[in-house]
């Protein structure tokens, strides 16, 4: 009876071993990028995509978003930050263009040694998406108008 049971559970966990592995594997080129470009990052969680690999990771006591194609490059990293973590310029230009707008979402890219900032302002009637075009203005990326209920 043991032998039975003890083969049961052998199976069924092979089983379910190979179910969880299905789907899961991820670009191990980007594994290796990441491992270079963020030696000392903890807790990173893999998502592989059709055309690219998304990995979310601690660093420095944050939270970035990394992302890589599938030869292993890194394309983008990306944080969400706080209003007051923009350049001084972009800061004061949404304060006075769009004074009747709240923040919802805001985060910084880095791509390419540049870096852009898209913020996603809202009101009663739209949502706007905005992005950096350096770090002195902002342009409508997206604009989106609230449905009345």
């Amino acid at each position: 009876m043991k032998k039975i049971i003890l083969s049961l559970a052998t199976v069924l966990m092979i089983g379910l071993s190979a179910f969880a592995d299905k789907g899961t594997e991820v670009n191990q080129q980007a594994v290796r990028a990441f491992s270079k470009d963020f030696a000392s990052a903890k807790n990173a969680v893999w998502e592989q995509k059709r055309d690219y690999v998304k990995v979310t990771f601690s660093f420095n006591e944050q939270v970035l978003f990394a992302y890589y194609n599938n030869s292993g490059e890194l394309q983008a990293v990306v944080r969400n930050i706080l209003s007051d973590q923009l350049p001084i310029s972009l800061l004061t230009q949404l304060k006075k263009e769009y004074s009747g707008f709240w923040i919802s979402e805001l985060f910084e890219m880095a791509s390419d040694d540049q870096t852009t900032w898209y913020v996603t302002l809202e009101n009663a009637d739209k949502t706007l998406v905005l992005k950096s075009s350096g770090v002195s203005n902002w342009g409508v990326y997206s604009k989106t108008k609230k449905e009345v209920e």
